[in-house]
C-alpha cells in the first residue's frame, strides 16, 4: 500500500476523537457551562466506579479466552517496558527541569502512563473497518482488534491504577506537605522571638533518632501494603480481573454471554453502560483541556520534554522492542497484534490520571495543561506514527 493511503487510514478515528473533545471544549465555556468544574468531577466519579469497570469487564468476558491469555503472554511485558522506559525518561526530565516536588511525580507519571485503551479501542477498530487496511478483511480485523483493544485496556487498567495512582498519590501528599511546611514556616517566623528553645543531651539525641527511623521504616511497610491493597481493589482493577475469570472459564462465560445464556440481562445492563464510557471520557477531556487552556503555570520546557519523551523518543524504542521479540520468535506472525504492540509506545498520557489528579486535588490545572499540548499533537504523532508502524508492517 501506498504511504499516502495509509495515512488516510490512520487519521480518520483521530477526528472523531478531535470532533467530541471539541464539543466536550465548548460545553465547559461560559457560554454554556454544562460541563463546570464540579460537574467534570461528579462525572469523573462515575466513570471512575460505573463506566470504565463495564467496560473492561464486558470486552474482556466477551472476546478474551484462556487461550488467547497465553498466546498474548508478550504484552503486558511490552506495556511494563512502555511504563519502564517512559517513566525513566520522564524522571531524567524531572531531574534536568526541576520543578517543584509534586509536578515531579505528575511528569513521571504522564511520561509512563500511555492511553492503553480509549483510545485504541476508538482507533484500531476504525482502522480496521477503513478501505485498504493492510490486516486484511474488514469484519476478522476489526473482532480481532477489539479482542487484542480490550486485553490491552485491562492490563493497561492494572498498570495505570497501580503505578500511576500511586505517583498521583505521592504527589498528593508531597503537595499537602509542600503547603503545611509554608504555613509552618510562617507562624515560627512569627514566634520565633517568644519561643523557648528545647536541648537534648547527645545520647538523648540519638536515641530518639534511632526509635524514629525504626517507627518510620515500620510504618513505610505497613503503609505500602495498605496501598498496594487499596490499588489493587480499584473498580476498574477489580473489573478486569472479574473479566479475565469470566473469559477464561467457558462455564462461567456461557451463563452471561451468549443468546441462550441465563443472565444475559446482566451482561446486557453491563453493555449499557459500558457504550457511555468512551463518549464521557472524551466529553471530560475536551473539558479539561478548557481548564489548563489559561490557568496553568508550566514552563514551557516542561510541556516540551513530555512531548518529546512520548511522541520522539518513545515510539522507536517501541519499533526496536517488537522487532527484537519478532526475532527471538515472542511474537505471533498477525501484523495486526505487532501493530497494537508497537502503536503502544506512541498514545498520549492516559485520560484517568486526569481523573487521579482530580480525586486527590492536585496539579489539576498542570495536568489539563499538559493533557492540552500531548492530545493536541496527538492528533498529528499518532497519525504519522501509525502510518510508519503500518508502512513497516506491510
Amino acid at each position: 500500500m501506498g504511504f499516502l493511503s495509509l495515512l488516510k487510514v490512520a487519521s480518520m478515528p483521530i477526528v472523531q476523537v478531535l470532533i467530541i473533545g471539541i464539543l466536550g471544549a465548548f460545553m465547559a465555556t461560559d457560554y454554556l457551562n454544562l460541563l463546570s468544574s464540579d460537574a467534570r468531577k461528579s462525572l469523573n466519579k462515575i466513570v471512575f466506579v460505573a463506566f470504565t469497570p463495564s467496560l473492561v469487564f464486558g470486552s474482556l468476558a466477551e472476546t478474551v479466552t484462556l487461550q488467547d491469555i497465553i498466546s498474548w503472554w508478550f504484552m503486558p511485558v511490552n506495556i511494563a517496558i512502555t511504563f519502564l522506559v517512559g517513566g525513566i525518561f520522564g524522571w531524567i526530565a524531572a531531574k534536568i527541569l526541576k520543578p517543584e516536588p509534586y509536578l515531579q511525580d505528575l511528569i513521571v507519571a504522564i511520561c509512563s502512563g500511555g492511553n492503553l485503551g480509549n483510545i485504541l479501542i476508538i482507533i484500531v477498530p476504525a482502522m480496521c473497518k477503513e478501505n485498504g487496511n493492510p490486516f486484511g478483511d474488514k469484519d476478522v480485523c476489526a473482532t480481532m482488534a477489539l479482542s487484542y483493544v480490550s486485553f490491552s485496556m485491562a492490563l493497561g487498567a492494572l498498570y495505570v491504577w497501580t503505578i500511576s495512582l500511586h505517583l498521583i498519590r505521592s504527589a498528593s501528599v508531597k503537595h499537602k506537605a509542600m503547603c503545611s511546611s509554608k504555613t509552618e514556616a510562617d507562624k515560627d517566623f512569627e514566634a520565633n522571638d517568644t519561643s523557648p528553645l528545647l536541648l537534648l543531651t547527645e545520647a538523648d539525641h540519638l536515641s530518639q533518632i534511632e526509635a524514629n527511623d525504626n517507627e518510620s521504616m515500620w510504618n513505610s511497610a505497613r503503609g505500602t501494603l495498605h496501598h498496594l491493597a487499596e490499588e489493587l481493589t480499584t473498580p476498574p482493577i477489580l473489573a478486569a480481573i472479574f473479566g479475565l475469570i469470566i473469559g477464561a472459564v467457558s462455564f462461567l462465560r456461557n451463563l452471561i454471554i451468549g443468546e441462550n445464556a441465563p443472565l444475559r440481562v446482566v451482561y446486557d445492563s453491563i453493555e449499557l453502560l459500558a457504550d457511555g464510557t468512551i463518549p464521557c471520557i472524551t466529553l471530560i477531556l475536551g473539558g479539561n483541556l478548557t481548564q489548563g487552556l489559561g490557568k496553568a503555570t508550566l514552563k514551557p520546557s516542561i510541556i516540551i520534554a513530555v512531548i518529546c519523551v512520548r511522541y520522539i523518543l518513545l515510539p522507536p524504542v517501541g519499533i526496536f522492542v517488537v522487532k527484537a521479540a519478532s526475532h527471538f520468535g515472542f511474537l505471533s506472525s498477525d501484523p495486526l497484534y505487532r501493530f497494537v504492540l508497537m502503536i503502544q509506545f506512541s498514545l498520549p498520557p492516559a485520560m484517568n490520571i486526569g481523573t487521579m489528579t482530580q480525586l486527590y486535588d492536585v496539579a489539576q490545572e498542570e495536568c489539563s495543561s499538559l493533557f492540552l499540548w500531548t492530545y493536541l499533537v496527538a492528533a498529528f504523532a499518532i497519525t504519522g506514527w501509525s502510518t510508519v508502524f503500518m508502512w513497516i508492517l506491510s
